[in-house]
């Protein structure tokens, strides 16, 4: 009896500290943000009243349809996330939990931070312009492309850029719009060279893009899955890899070919 009493009260003593961390966890903050599909825009139409794509130097085409860039929201580098808040935000659809150092650079303020971003953003249009602009063989001395996305950081919106330039300056080449009038939306950096890169968080851009009215979502081909695990029924996933082939697809759909799917 005695020896029995010692192992209980010695399992007893045991669960103190695991309780203890517990409770711990569930108060203190942890290094996680929670992420949900955030705003999305037209780039080739206007932001906050000014154009998101100004040419000079070339003709201009009047479009149809939309290109929509998308776009996360996340807490902020600075906010305390706790167990509770984490746990209930797993199980819902619309919610993302990812490692804060996914999402910000460690150790950098929050004013470090949006810096950095729009550094980045600055930087992702200046390529996207130079990506288009070579796949149209047009000199960026004789054509200047300007872009303006306010409230938007990081690189993402990349391949959306060069595609609303694309679609001003030519179309799909035969006289229509490269989206068929449709609502386009998608998301993946770019290279100079048009080779389009993955971004993170495409799971819930997709919901961003289905919210917002968008049929179609172009997906950096190395992202399909992660794109197809919470993609809203009626969205087509279109992978691409580079600038071509993204205009190649887009092309292909509006003239009903064959288009890749995830």
């Amino acid at each position: 009896m005695l020896s029995r009493l010692t192992r209980l009260q010695a399992a007893a003593l045991c669960a103190v500290p695991a309780v203890a961390l517990v409770a711990t966890a569930a108060f203190a903050p942890l290094p996680f943000v929670i992420a949900q599909p955030g705003l999305t825009a037209n780039v080739l139409g206007k932001n906050e009243g000014t154009p998101v794509i100004t040419i000079e130097g070339a003709p201009v085409r009047k479009t149809e349809g939309q290109l929509r860039m998308t776009t996360i929201e996340a807490t902020g580098p600075d906010s305390s996330v706790r167990l509770d808040t984490l746990w209930d935000s797993w199980f819902q659809g619309d919610r993302a939990v990812m490692p804060r150092d996914a999402v910000y650079p460690e150790g950098d303020s929050t004013g470090e931070i949006e810096k950095h971003n729009t550094r980045e953003m600055v930087r992702s249009q200046h390529t996207a312009a130079q990506a288009a602009l070579n796949y149209l063989g047009k000199s960026p001395d004789e054509v200047k492309v300007t872009l303006e996305l306010a409230d938007v950081g990081g690189p993402s919106a990349g391949l959306f850029f060069s595609l609303g330039v694309i679609d001003k300056l030519q179309g799909d080449g035969s006289g229509g719009d490269l989206t068929g009038g449709r609502i386009v939306a998608g998301t993946g950096t770019i290279d100079t060279d048009g080779t389009v890169g993955p971004v993170g968080g495409v799971s819930l851009k997709t919901q961003a893009a289905e919210r917002d009215g968008a049929t179609v979502f172009l997906v950096p081909a190395a992202e399909c899955g992660d794109a197809e695990a919470e993609a809203p029924a009626g969205l087509r996933l279109i992978p691409v890899a580079d600038l071509k082939g993204a205009v190649d697809s887009l092309r292909a759909l509006e003239k009903g070919g064959k288009v890749p799917s995830c």
